[in-house]
């Protein structure tokens, strides 16, 4: 990287002049409360900021450098134990008085083996994992949405459990562990696993929560990686907290109103059964780092399995991270993923190698995918460049 420093300085200055000081990120003024943490961009990203500097395509670039100066998520899978610790560490020296939020993707049997697949080897090495997380943390202010996908994509839903459940029984022994482990510091905020709303039912995904912990830890997240508007992430949200305030009364989770019921019934259905102050209930965070244009609807009967999670064409940025949402139950909207890198190799049913709408070969899951990159700047919602 310091080979680019000198270039990275003058992309710099061309942003600085096409941008208005207030634009590129949220939360920039410190009177007004904590701020969160953005940290170093993929190199990539720099890279392709340089080349549309070169070619003149100064705009652009000037998106691209926005976006990856927005606070966003820390993700860590990977690493050792000593590595991750070591890293984590760091970028709470790095963030100061700011609040990093950090993505932890390190679960055995991640992904259901698919295009994220890894994590630990089993539970044993996976404690011992989050245990050095912990401690990189210490006791600075953080948030952690644990586990993208834990919940949401149980093995036994993907057909890798045996008839006795012993993998899904583990992954709720895991979950719970990092949940007592990470929150055994008051100043870290846990949050786990909801999929998004267009995957369970507000019935399916809150026993799941209980099962995980929630009720020792900050709460929940949705929309990880995902393109669900804010209006649906956040009536979603508000639906799986009441849900599981009225199970913590002795209710059913069955019994509550979910995501398809009319949105009149299900507020009176939550205004007749759910009295609970929105302090004392659970509380959740959204990604909204690629969802300003909301979902993608693929077109009709093009593909037999369209992916529409993967890469989707057209998308574009979300609202601005914040932790000032203006809804009590919700703490903070995030760049949960991190915009610009890609899904994976998104095949759509066909045989690939290309990805049939694109006309690309997609990068592998989590590399710079600078055509994306751009997308999502020039369709940001709102607008991250004047």
């Amino acid at each position: 990287m310091n080979r680019l420093r000198p270039a990275l300085l003058a992309c710099a200055a061309v942003a600085a002049a096409l941008l208005p000081a207030h634009s590129a990120t949220a939360d920039t003024s410190a009177a007004r409360g904590p701020r969160l943490y953005t940290p170093a961009a993929n190199p990539d990203a720099y890279r392709q900021t340089l080349d549309l500097v070169r070619h003149g395509q100064f705009r652009d670039a000037a998106g691209i450098l926005a976006m990856v100066s927005t606070p966003q998520a820390v993700w860590y899978g990977d690493q050792t134990p000593a590595e991750v610790e070591r890293q984590a560490r760091a970028v709470v020296r790095d963030a100061g008085r700011e609040i990093p939020v950090f993505a932890l993707y390190n679960i055995p049997g991640r992904d259901c083996s698919n295009y994220s697949a890894g994590g630990a080897a089993d539970t044993p090495a996976y404690k011992a994992w989050i245990d050095a997380v912990a401690r990189g943390i210490g006791s600075h202010d953080s948030m952690v949405v644990l586990e993208p996908d834990s919940l949401a994509l149980l093995p036994s839903d993907c057909g890798q459990d045996d008839a006795q459940g012993t993998k899904t029984a583990a992954r709720y022994t895991e979950v719970n562990y990092a949940v007592d482990r990470l929150g055994a510091s008051s100043a870290t905020k846990v949050y786990l696993d909801t999929g998004h709303p267009g995957w369970h039912s507000v019935n399916d995904i809150v026993p799941r929560l209980v099962e995980g912990g929630v009720a020792r830890a900050a709460g929940f997240y949705t929309n990880a990686s995902n393109y669900n508007t804010d209006d649906a992430n956040a009536w979603y949200g508000k639906l799986i907290s009441s849900c599981l305030a009225y199970v913590d009364t002795g209710g059913s989770s069955a019994e509550c109103p979910n995501q398809y019921w009319p949105r009149a019934d299900a507020q009176s259905w939550l205004d007749t059964h759910v009295h609970a102050d929105p302090a004392r209930m659970k509380h959740f965070v959204t990604d909204t780092s690629r969802n300003g244009k909301g979902p993608w609807t693929p077109p009709p009967g093009k593909y037999t399995d369209a992916q529409d999670w993967c890469n989707p064409p057209g998308r574009g940025l979300g609202a601005r991270p914040t932790l000032r949402t203006g809804d009590p139950l919700q703490d903070a909207k995030l760049w949960i993923k991190t915009p610009g890198e890609s899904d994976g190799l998104c095949l759509r049913g066909t045989q690939g190698p290309e990805d049939p709408e694109r006309g690309v070969v997609d990068p592998a899951a989590g590399d710079w995918f600078a055509a994306q990159a751009l997308e999502l700047t020039r369709e940001a919602n709102p607008p991250i460049t004047p």
